[in-house]
């Protein structure tokens, strides 16, 4: 039998179809290697929480320190409190702050368009940046224990289900 170019031998085709891509196997990887993390089940909670929380603040380059001090304080796992403050990320950086500023206006009670009408001055910039920090901050951190005591809640049974299937593997067959 002569092979051409078309023609593929079927074994290597059966083998294509058994060996999972590239990226699944990196999805595999951190999969295990989440199910595999130190600690019990409530560390790992308080850990994501603790990054979520500070995931929240728009303090770039300090959110993962944040999450990592937060994490101490609460005995969280620290390993899951740095992956958690991915929940902010380029992809959500907009909506996240926006929706965080809009909390901010909300709380206290004023226009968010008010600090911007004087933008001529030097001093009109420098009180819009205040207003917008305060009002940012405030949201953030009213959000952010929003969301970290969510993700402690919805996270725990979640963590809890994934041991037990790690301790269980025959029930996923």
């Amino acid at each position: 039998m002569t092979l051409t170019k078309d023609t593929e031998l079927p074994e290597k085709s059966a083998m294509r179809k058994g060996i999972p891509s590239d990226w699944q196997r990196k999805i595999r990887y951190v999969y295990l290697r989440f199910i595999r993390l130190q600690g019990s089940p409530e560390q790992l909670a308080r850990g994501m929480a603790s990054g979520v929380f500070s995931g929240c603040f728009p303090l770039f380059g300090l959110q993962i320190v944040i999450g990592l001090a937060v994490a101490t304080v609460v005995r969280g796992n620290r390993i899951m409190a740095a992956a958690a403050t991915w929940i902010s990320n380029p992809f959500t950086y907009l909506p996240i702050f926006a929706f965080n500023y809009q909390v901010g206006v909300w709380i206290l009670g004023s226009s968010s368009t008010q600090g911007f009408t004087d933008l001529d001055s030097l001093r009109g910039w420098a009180d819009m940046g205040t207003e917008v920090s305060v009002r940012l901050m405030l949201g953030s951190a009213v959000v952010g224990v929003i969301a970290g005591l969510l993700s402690y809640y919805l996270g725990l049974p979640l963590i809890r289900r994934l041991r037990q299937r790690r301790s269980f593997p025959s029930r996923l067959r």
